[in-house]
C-alpha cells in the first residue's frame, strides 16, 4: 500500500476532513448531551457509531454511489427528510425528558441494551446527515484523483473515521468530568430546552440543504 502511497493528497483530504469534524453541528450535539445525560460510557459508544458511519459515507463514496445519491433529487430527498425527521424525533424527546441529574451505575442486565442504543444513535445520527453525504462526495471530487488506487482511498476513510473518534472521544471526556457535568446539572431542566431546541433548529437546517 506504500508504494506510490499519494502522501500530499492523504494530508490535504484528512487537514479539510479534521477542520469540518471539529465544527459544532449534530454529531457535536448528540455527543453533549449524550455525556451529559447518559454518562461517559454511553458518550463514548455514541461517539463509536458516529465514527462508523463515517465508513459507511466512505464506501459509498468510493464505489461512486454518493455521487449518484446527490445527483438524485428523490433519492438525496429521501435521505434528508429521514435525518431531519430523526433529529426532530431526539429533540422532541429532548424537550420531555426530565432534568439531568447524577446517574447511579447501570444494572448489569440493561448494559448492552444501553450500549447498542448509544452505538445506534451516533451512528444514525451521522449517517443521515445529508450535509455529512455532500461533504465526503465534495472532497473527494476535489482533492482525490482519479487515479488514486482505491486501497488508498479506504485508508483516506478509515483515517478519517480514526480522527472522527478520537475527537468525540476527548469531547465525551471533557464533558463527563464532574466539575463540568455538576455544572450542567444547576440548570437542570434549561440544558434539555437549549438541547432540545439546538437539535430542532439543525433539523430545520438540514431541511434546507440542497445538492446545489
Amino acid at each position: 500500500m506504500l508504494v506510490n502511497f499519494p502522501l500530499i493528497e492523504y494530508l490535504t483530504i484528512i487537514g479539510v476532513f479534521s477542520i469540518g469534524a471539529i465544527s459544532p453541528g449534530p454529531d457535536f450535539a448528540m455527543v453533549l448531551r449524550q455525556s451529559i445525560m447518559q454518562g461517559r460510557k454511553s458518550a463514548i459508544f455514541t461517539s463509536l457509531g458516529i465514527a462508523s458511519a463515517i465508513l459507511i459515507h466512505g464506501a459509498y463514496t468510493i464505489l461512486g454511489l454518493g455521487i449518484i445519491i446527490s445527483q438524485s433529487l428523490f433519492l438525496f430527498t429521501m435521505i434528508k427528510y429521514a435525518g431531519v425527521a430523526y433529529l426532530l424525533f431526539l429533540g422532541i424527546s429532548a424537550l420531555l425528558a426530565p432534568a439531568p441529574k447524577q446517574l447511579n451505575e447501570p444494572r448489569k442486565a440493561t448494559q448492552s441494551l444501553s450500549v447498542i442504543k448509544s452505538f445506534s444513535i451516533g451512528f444514525l445520527t451521522n449517517l443521515l446527515n445529508p450535509k455529512a453525504m455532500l461533504f465526503f462526495v465534495s472532497l473527494f471530487t476535489i482533492i482525490v484523483s482519479v487515479d488514486t488506487l482505491n486501497i488508498h482511498k479506504a485508508f483516506y476513510v478509515i483515517s478519517m473515521s480514526v480522527i472522527l473518534f478520537i475527537w468525540f472521544l476527548l469531547v465525551s471526556l471533557f464533558f463527563t468530568t464532574k466539575k463540568v457535568r455538576n455544572g450542567f446539572y444547576k440548570i437542570g431542566k434549561w440544558f434539555n430546552r437549549i438541547t432540545g431546541l439546538t437539535l430542532i433548529f439543525l433539523a430545520i437546517r438540514m431541511a434546507l440543504v440542497s445538492t446545489k
